[in-house]
Parts: structure tokens; C-alpha cells; sequence
């Protein structure tokens, strides 16, 4: 039996209160809406010997939503619980966890298990009930492997092998799905509802230029999807320096013979003011220009605490005319709006 050597135990959470009005919300609601969410977390490490650890987390997540005094969401949930085992070369999670990876930042092709969202200032994504190995045999190679429990009783696997080099970093992603349940297969909202294969491919080189790419080919039955993602970034020397960054999906959807193609593009401005304030642009178009969204972001960042004043402009509901199912009793998406919001960890 190994010796324990330390054994430390934290805790901590993160809570944000916000609070929004818009020139767009659904009839019968009010203009102003209100969210509350907290996440408390406790983590537990144990050291053993020759540099072995094990570690576990486990965190609720409490969230609600009101349109003044209605309740319009009330959640309360396991956010993570997973036991590690981890070493220099190899790790093993089991639980539920975060799976993440790929290079874009805006239009994520491989956003095949989390629900990340580049505007979201909690950075929160559901997570899955998984087994992932993970292998670094060689610091310029690694493997992952993992096997996803769905929420219909089938199991799903698939591996990924990332490379990096003086030319790049590659990475090479095999999935296959066996669940009937709809769920997304990319950031910008395409789903699926059939047993389907994938196979990935995305590559990432950063030089004068940032450059990366994420490219998908997902088969089923009734449908074949190609997905591809093209983005750059670049930091402009002016003040304390702009980071532009720009982004175009490629999304081609045969379903039971029929053609639902789309071409999306996303930019993104980031400009730190101060030590403490910064300043985003996030904006996102169709081939549909009248549902064109902005996202703009003062940021101030202190020790534990931020503050976050937001303006958007995103399409109206007619806009959605004949796609009445895409539309959510929230104020959060149509028309011009406000928010504020207060983000402090402990």
C-alpha cells in the first residue's frame, strides 16, 4: 500500500447575481429580469508517493431566474463530481466532468460535449458522466480515450491523439454515439437525434498570426454533416494592445435528403484599459443579415469580485417568424438590451 504523504481540502464557490432589461421581452412578462446562480465546491487532494496524486470535486449548482416577480427557472443540480487518479504520464477521471477540446474560440466545430460560450463571463458548461483516460508518453505527444454514460441508458467512446511541433499543433478525434436523444454537435446550435459516427481534425499555429482551423464529417442514417472552422487573431500595438480575432464556420446538413447549409461569421475586440478594466466586442452574422448580434463589455477585476456592465444588440422575435420553437420565455437574446452583473468567488 502506498504511504500518504499530505491530504488538503478546500472549499470554495462562485456566485453571480445579475440583472437585465430590453426593448424585447414576450408578452405578459416584465421588461426586467433578474438571475441567480451559485455554485459551492469542495475538492479534496491526497499525495502519494513518486509524484502520484488522487483528487476529487464535487459541486451543486443552485439557479434561478426571475421576470420581476414570476419564477421563470429554478434549477437545483450536481454541476461535477468526479474521483482522478494522476501522474506524470498518465491520468484517470470518472464522473461527471468536463470534456473539452479543439482551437476555435468563437464558431466551435468540436463542441461535441460541453456548452461553452465565449460571452459567458461564468465560463460554464454541462458536463458529462464519463470515464477519460488521458497518456503523455512524450511531451510532444499525448492520447485521451473516454466512454460517455447518455442520459438514455447507451454508452458512447471515442479517442483523440494531439501532436505538437515547431509546425503546429495537430489533433485527430474519433467519436462514436449510440444515443437516440437530441442533442448539439457544434457552439452554434445544430443537433442531432440518431445514432452517428465522427472523425475531426484541427490544427492550430501560432506565429505573427495566430491560425487555426477545426474541420468534422459526422455520419448517420438519415443525415451527413461536414462542419469546418477557419480563425486568426492577431494583437494590433496600439494603447496596451487590441486582440482581434475573427472566425468563419462552413456548415454543410444533409438530412433525410435535404439541404440545410449555412456560412457563419464571429468577431471578437478585447482591449485592456487598466490593470483592472477591460473592454470587448463580440459580434456574430448569418447569411441572414437581419439576425446579426453585439455584444459589447466593460469589464473591472478585482481580487475576488468583478463587475460587468453589458449592452447587446441582438435580432427581434419576428425575426423568428416560422420558428416559434426557437424562442424561449426569456428576455435574454431579442432586441436592444442592458445588463449588469457581479461575479465573486470565495
Amino acid at each position: 500500500m502506498p504511504h500518504i504523504q499530505s491530504q488538503n481540502y478546500s472549499l470554495d464557490g462562485e456566485l453571480a447575481l445579475s440583472g437585465l432589461t430590453n426593448t424585447d421581452f414576450p408578452n405578459g412578462f416584465s421588461s426586467y429580469q433578474y438571475n441567480l446562480l451559485y455554485i459551492p465546491k469542495v475538492s479534496i487532494v491526497k499525495t502519494v508517493e513518486d509524484d502520484k496524486t488522487i483528487d476529487s470535486d464535487l459541486s451543486f449548482r443552485l439557479l434561478r431566474h426571475y421576470s420581476g416577480d414570476l419564477l421563470l427557472h429554478d434549477e437545483q443540480k450536481f454541476y461535477r463530481y468526479w474521483l482522478r487518479y494522476n501522474d506524470e504520464t498518465f491520468e484517470a477521471r470518472i464522473g461527471l466532468q468536463k470534456i473539452v477540446f479543439g482551437t476555435s474560440q468563437l464558431l466551435r466545430t468540436l463542441s461535441w460535449f460541453d456548452s461553452i460560450d465565449p460571452i459567458d463571463l461564468t465560463g460554464q458548461t454541462t458536463g458529462v458522466r464519463a470515464l477519460r483516460l488521458r497518456w503523455y508518453p512524450m511531451h510532444y505527444l499525448s492520447s485521451w480515450a473516454w466512454i460517455i454514460d447518455n442520459e438514455d441508458e447507451t454508452h458512447s467512446y471515442g479517442t483523440r491523439v494531439e501532436i505538437s511541433s515547431v509546425f503546429g499543433e495537430w489533433g485527430i478525434s474519433y467519436h462514436k454515439d449510440h444515443s437516440k436523444i437530441i442533442r448539439n454537435i457544434n457552439s452554434v446550435g445544430t443537433s442531432i437525434n440518431q445514432p452517428n459516427a465522427r472523425f475531426a481534425i484541427d490544427y492550430r499555429f501560432d506565429g505573427l498570426v495566430g491560425f487555426w482551423n477545426e474541420s468534422a464529417i459526422i455520419k448517420a442514417n438519415e443525415a451527413n454533416i461536414f462542419m469546418t472552422t477557419l480563425g486568426a487573431d492577431y494583437t494590433l500595438p496600439i494603447a496596451g494592445g487590441i486582440l482581434i480575432t475573427a472566425e468563419c464556420m462552413l456548415l454543410k446538413n444533409q438530412f433525410d435528403k435535404m439541404d440545410r447549409n449555412a456560412n457563419i461569421f464571429a468577431f471578437m475586440a478585447s482591449t485592456p484599459l487598466s490593470i483592472n478594466h477591460q473592454i470587448m466586442l463580440v459580434s456574430q452574422v448569418g447569411a441572414d443579415v437581419e439576425k446579426m448580434y453585439h455584444h459589447l463589455r466593460w469589464t473591472s477585476t478585482y481580487n475576488y469580485y468583478s463587475l460587468n456592465f453589458i449592452c447587446t444588440f441582438y435580432p427581434e422575435k419576428s425575426n423568428f417568424e416560422g420558428n416559434e420553437e426557437l424562442l424561449h420565455n426569456s428576455s435574454i437574446g431579442y432586441g436592444t438590451g442592458l445588463q449588469f452583473m457581479l461575479i465573486y468567488n470565495h
